[in-house]
C-alpha cells in the first residue's frame, strides 16, 4: 500500500465517520420531534456504509495483485429506521389522542450517544492513522538526504 492510498482511505473513513456523527446529532435534537413536515413524530435515521467501489480495471488488478480487500468506505445512504414509535401518556400535550397518548420518535438517547462515541473514536483513528503515514513520509524523506 502507497502513501496516497492510506491517505485516501483514511480520508473517506474521516468523511463517512463525519457524515454518522452528523446524522447521530439530528437525531439527539429531535428526541422530543413529535410533529414533522412529513407529519407524525421524527424517525430516528441511520448511515449505511459499504466499500468504496474501484472505477478503473487497473486498479482493480493491482488491488488483486497486492490483496488489497478495500479502498475505502464511502456512505451508501442515510435510512429511517421503522420501528415503531414511543408512547407516553401526555394529556396536555397538543399532539395527543383522544386518550392523552403521545407518539413520541422512536430514538433511545443512551444507544445515540453510545454511537456518538464510537464515531468519534473512529474519527479520531482515522486521524491517528493520517498523522502515522504522514511521520513514515517525513522520516523516509529524511533517509534521502
Amino acid at each position: 500500500m502507497d502513501f496516497l492510498t492510506s491517505l485516501h482511505i483514511s480520508g473517506t473513513g474521516l468523511t463517512a465517520q463525519r457524515t454518522r456523527m452528523n446524522v447521530i446529532s439530528m437525531n439527539l435534537a429531535n428526541v422530543n420531534t413529535t410533529r414533522t413536515e412529513k407529519g407524525g413524530p421524527y424517525r430516528r435515521k441511520v448511515v449505511v456504509m459499504e466499500q468504496e467501489s474501484v472505477e478503473d480495471f487497473d486498479a482493480v488488478l493491482a488491488a488483486q495483485s497486492e490483496s488489497e480487500s478495500g479502498c475505502g468506505v464511502r456512505v451508501a445512504d442515510i435510512v429511517e429506521i421503522k420501528r415503531p414509535f414511543r408512547q407516553v401518556y401526555n394529556p396536555s400535550h397538543p399532539d395527543a389522542d383522544g386518550s392523552g397518548v403521545v407518539m413520541m420518535p422512536n430514538i433511545d438517547l443512551i444507544a445515540e450517544m453510545t454511537n456518538m462515541i464510537i464515531a468519534r473514536r473512529s474519527y479520531e483513528a482515522n486521524v491517528a492513522a493520517i498523522n502515522a503515514a504522514k511521520g513514515m513520509a517525513l522520516k523516509a524523506l529524511e533517509l534521502g538526504r
